[in-house]
């Protein structure tokens, strides 16, 4: 599902982000990216979304080279990918239900679909009756769900998290990581990027470790 090969990536031509990275993800299956802060997970996961280049290397996405990626067919690509930030990038001004309808609604889905498809979603991810509630008017862990509702709403074949529990304490991050390991039963392939080892003692999934841009375990 997802491929990389000795992947670099070079910022200003100094700052060494990644460093000939190379793993593979395999397709429904759920991988930690771990490491501390400045290891080089964000940067990945910007590489995966296409939202930066690699300066050497290749990546794979289902199939799809990304070096050579035309920029008309990343909206493409993106459709099959959900993200959930760890600031979780919501519109304050717009209610949960029309955070999370927005994609939809870009894609220019019909409203009658998009009205059962947020409903779904929504109780399926414990907010059941939080639709119209405004983001600053939920808790940390509230807002987090939101984030991956709005991930999920497209149903992505990759879910691509990066510190989804950086905010939280480990209560609600263990609600947030059983959260994502129910998707991932359902067949969608998860990146989770973290550098909480409380995290990562919960479950016994492959934990990929990066350190200074390296592949170190």
């Amino acid at each position: 599902m997802i491929q990389l090969y000795h992947l670099t990536k070079v910022y200003n031509g100094r700052k060494v982000a990644l460093n000939d990275v190379s793993f593979k993800v395999d397709e429904g299956e759920f991988v930690f990216i771990a490491g501390p802060s400045g290891a080089g997970k964000t940067t990945l996961i910007k590489l995966i979304m296409c939202e930066e280049r690699a300066s050497q290397g290749q990546i794979l996405v289902d199939r799809l080279n990304l070096q050579r990626i035309k920029p008309n067919k990343i909206p493409y690509l993106r459709r099959k990918i959900g993200v959930i930030f760890q600031d979780f990038k919501l519109i304050p001004t717009r209610t949960v239900f029309q955070n999370v309808a927005l994609r939809l609604e870009v894609q220019g889905a019909k409203r009658s679909f998009i009205n059962k498809k947020v409903r779904v979603i929504l109780k399926n991810v414990g907010l059941e009756g939080l639709g119209e509630a405004l983001p600053p008017q939920l808790s940390g862990g509230e807002q987090q769900r939101v984030v991956i509702a709005r991930a999920m709403i497209g149903d992505p074949l990759i879910l691509l998290a990066d510190e989804p529990t950086g905010n939280l304490d480990i209560d609600l991050s263990r609600n947030i990581l059983n959260l994502l390991l129910d998707i991932n039963k359902g067949g969608t392939t998860v990146l989770m990027a973290t550098h909480n080892q409380e995290i990562l003692q919960e479950t016994n999934k492959r934990v990929i470790r990066l350190d200074q841009g390296r592949l170190v375990a």
